[in-house]
């Protein structure tokens, strides 16, 4: 009797450990799939922000290029290079909204794994 008491108590220890795990790495999975999203959109934001950035430069020096030729021409050049540097600086400062915002990776795992271990380490 003592004995099946013994192996019910270490069944029900080790159906416990291993919830735990299964929780855990359910848990880690779905922080995976979060990653991959939060590194494809960081992805975006950068390549937005290289490819208006090639266009502002590439429109800043058709300009100085063009400067010394007709007047109409120039004017337009420096409005779509104004345009340009602006939707630069509208894309930076909300690639940088954007990152600030960001959490760090993985923390709702580590916070779970923290309230796990405040709750099996022995009270002090």
């Amino acid at each position: 009797m003592l004995t099946s008491g013994l192996i019910n108590s270490v069944r029900e220890l080790a159906d416990g450990v291993v919830g735990s795990v299964h929780d855990r790495l359910a848990l880690l999975a779905i922080e995976f799939q979060e990653e991959k999203f939060r590194l494809i959109q960081n992805f975006l934001w950068l390549g937005a922000a290289f490819f208006t950035g090639l266009l502002a430069v590439g429109f800043l020096s058709l300009t100085i290029v063009y400067c010394c030729h007709g007047d109409a021409r120039l004017v337009a050049l420096i409005a779509m290079t104004a345009v340009y540097v602006g939707a630069l600086i509208w894309v930076v400062v909300a690639a940088k909204r954007h990152f600030a915002k960001e959490s760090r990776p993985f923390n709702a795992t580590l916070q779970e794994m923290t309230r796990d271990r405040a709750c099996i380490r022995p009270p002090s």
